[in-house]
Parts: structure tokens; sequence; C-alpha cells
């Protein structure tokens, strides 16, 4: 724990020590990093304002030194952009100062053991988003924070992570919940036609067009436009939504009158802009306009504590459709979803568990029945992924099971089950 006041040191110092955590403290960066270099932490709590160095600094020690260590960072009431800085660099989550001692501990105790608190968020207008892993947390705290403002704001993550689902959330947050939310699959629609679609055109402005089309910005005026995939956007067209953001204006395609703007954007991409930028591909001014509040999502292969939760809220959702109580799932059937991989995350499970539903009317889901529907490799990919990550920790097993996002008694059965027991070889604590 690092933290330069004295006062605030002594009580975080209690509280965790009272919690039966052994914790080393430091009161500048300096006797921070000097400490990541002697011995090994489950847990990194640092100030993000210190003496001479910055907590930032901390944060950069703590992932080159002990990368599977899971860092947390205090910051002032309304700095959020310098905790949205750290997260870039590494920091899984952050509390603001004052800091309250029961979100503390609630946070500190599911780092340690590596499961996930059940959590539930559920917007004004009934969109809910399941899981309580620290980086969803983060992610949500930030959506609430930024949602009452006017500001763009860009949700980045693997695809199926959820970024409309954050999108609709975001919108019934904000000052323009009674206006409409209109989705655009910019990957889903023929290049020529992109900037018709979004600006929608004026009759006779093309073969075809025999009359006016209002396009995208014009329908969601008065609410939120939410651009998914936008880096799938040619350059031509990135020009007329830059413009569209910086001046609030537009024409549709063939007209001459110039219309206003009036829309909140949302965008999400599951590419590299940045790279893009590098490579040609993304315009540099787009992108600075883009990246105003950036809220990164976690793939659910991270989020292995919050599957469970997430499952039986899905199996509810699905069942309801199918006019049929929700199968109730065993606790072996949570282990083996919260080993999977999910390269589709979020969207792949739930396509699972539709499966699953049709294919057994039973009253109960057993890991037997899930199994046959992952496919003939889905032990050995469990095997691998507990391999790989004691591999990664160097046989730390909470450690290792931090990074499969399971709890320490989990990853014990588990090794047992693979008889992984010395491998690569444990450390002697």
């Amino acid at each position: 724990m690092v933290e330069d006041r004295a006062s605030l040191r002594k009580m975080l110092l209690h509280a965790l020590t009272g919690e039966g955590h052994e914790v080393v403290t430091a009161g500048d960066a300096e006797g921070a990093i000097e400490a990541l270099g002697r011995e090994s932490f489950d847990l990194v709590l640092t100030d993000l304002k210190l003496p001479q160095a910055s907590g930032l600094a901390v944060v950069a020690a703590s992932r080159r030194t002990q990368p599977a260590v899971p860092v947390v960072v205090l910051t002032a009431f309304g700095t959020v952009e310098t905790a949205v800085e750290a997260m870039k660099q590494g920091a899984c989550d952050f509390l603001e100062k004052p800091v309250e001692v029961a979100d503390l501990l609630e946070l500190v105790a599911a780092l340690v053991d590596g499961v996930a608190a059940e959590h539930e968020f559920t917007s004004p207008g009934g969109t809910r988003i399941v899981g309580g892993h620290p980086r969803l947390r983060v992610a949500l705290r930030l959506l609430a924070r930024v949602a009452p403002t006017e500001s763009t704001v860009l949700l980045t993550g693997e695809s199926g992570t959820g970024k409309e689902l954050f999108a609709r959330a975001l919108h019934e947050l904000s000052a323009r919940r009674t206006g409409p939310f209109v989705a655009v699959n910019c990957a889903a629609i023929p290049e020529p036609l992109v900037e018709n679609e979004l600006f929608g055109h004026e009759r006779g402005s093309f073969t075809g067009a025999h009359r006016r089309q209002p396009g995208r910005f014009e329908v969601a005026a008065g609410g939120t436009l939410f651009l998914d995939e936008i880096g799938d956007l040619g350059l031509a067209v990135q020009s007329k939504v830059l413009r569209a953001l910086d001046e609030r204006t537009f024409e549709r395609v063939g007209g001459r009158r110039t219309l206003a703007a009036d829309v909140r954007l949302v965008a999400a991409t599951n590419r590299d802009l940045a790279a893009m930028v590098a490579a040609g591909e993304f315009r540099s001014d787009l992108f600075f306009r883009l990246d105003v509040f950036p809220i990164e999502l976690p793939p659910l292969r991270e989020r292995g504590g919050d599957v469970g939760s997430l499952a039986r809220h899905l199996l509810a959702r699905l069942a309801a459709r199918q006019g049929r109580p929700a199968p109730r799932l065993t606790g072996g059937a949570v282990e083996l979803l919260a080993a999977q991989p999910w390269p589709g995350n979020v969207r792949q499970l739930a396509n699972l568990l539709e499966r699953a539903l049709i294919l057994d009317d039973g009253p109960v889901l057993t890991a037997a029945g899930l199994r046959g529907l992952l496919g003939p490799g889905a032990e050995d990919e469990e095997r691998r992924a507990v391999r790989e990550a004691l591999a990664e920790t160097g046989g730390d097993r909470r450690a290792a099971a931090a990074v499969l996002g399971v709890s320490y008694r989990t990853l014990m059965r588990r090794v047992r089950t693979y008889e992984l027991e010395g491998y690569p070889k444990y450390r002697s604590d």
C-alpha cells in the first residue's frame, strides 16, 4: 500500500490488517518500487498523487516486475481523467477519495481471492449488465461518470463483449434518454452506401433516388447515435463524421442545405485505432476526437468469476423467450463454463446456452451435458489454460488463480484433476 499521508496510511493499514491481510506500506513511489523489486505481492494499492514520482510510476513498476498482480489506484474526487490514464497503463481498478472502507475491503477481497463479487447494473431504461469483475466495475463507473455529459465516448474491446449494451445503457443514463437511440454497424454496410446511410440523400441525387431519404444522423436527432465498428469506415466518410462532430453540421448526399447534427455520438471498435492511424488507415484527427473518453470492456475469458452469474442471467432471459422455467446450473457446469476461453465472448456464451435449452428440457444443466456442446477439446483447453497460467506466474498459485479469474480453491481442484501439482515448479511460499 502506497500512501504519503501518514494518517490515511495508518487508517487503511488498520482496516486491511483487521481483515487478516498482511500489508507492506510505503510513503512514496521510490519506496514502493524498491519493495516491488524485493518481494512478491497479491495486490498493489497506490495513491496517484505522491511526492516526487507519480503513482503511475508505481503502476508501471508493478506491471514490469509482477505483471499478474492486480493494481488498484486511489485518486482524488473529480480527477477521473488521471484514473483513466492509470487504467491504460495497466491498473485494474480505482477508488476515489475519501475512500469508503467497505468498498475497499470488498474490492481487495475480490481481487485477492480471484473471484468476482456478484453485481448487477440496471439502467433507468431497463438495460442490465451482469458481473462484478473489477475491470467491468471500472467500465461501469466510468460509464456512470460520463453519461450525463455530452462528451463523445469510444467503447473498445473484442467482438461480443457487450459494447452495444454499454452504449444503450449510456443513452438511458443521459439527458437524451427521451430521444431515440440509433445503432449502426459500420462493418455491415457496403462502402459505397455508408455516406448515404449516415447522412441521407436528396431526391434525384443519384440513379434510383426517387425521394428524399433521411440518414441516421437525422433519425437520431435529440438522442444518441451509436456507430459500431467505426474502424471499418472509409477515409472519405471519416472526414464527414469528423465535421459532424466538430461543427455539429452536415449535408445530405446531393444536398446544399446545411443541417444540424443534434446527436450525442458513441463509437465502438474491436480494432486498434491508434495502430490504424499509424498505418494511414484511420484519420488521426477523427481518432483524437473519438478518444475523448475511452472505455475498455474486458473479454469474458478474463472474467471467469462472472461466468456463473452471467450464465444464470442469460438462461433466465432465454428460457423466458421459450416460455419455460430457467434450468439450474450445477457447480460443475459453472466451473466448466468459467474455464473456457470464449473467443466470441458473451455472445458465444449466450449461443451455447440457447443450444443447451433447445436440446435439454430438464430442470438442471450439468457439466456433462454442456461438455458435448463445447466440443471434444473442451477438457484439453481447460488443462492448457491452467498450465499457461501456472507458467506465466512462475508457479504462484494465487497469481495463477487471479489470471484465470477463479478462486484459489477452484484452481487447486483443477491442478489435482489434471495432475499439475509439480508444474512448473512451485515457489517455496
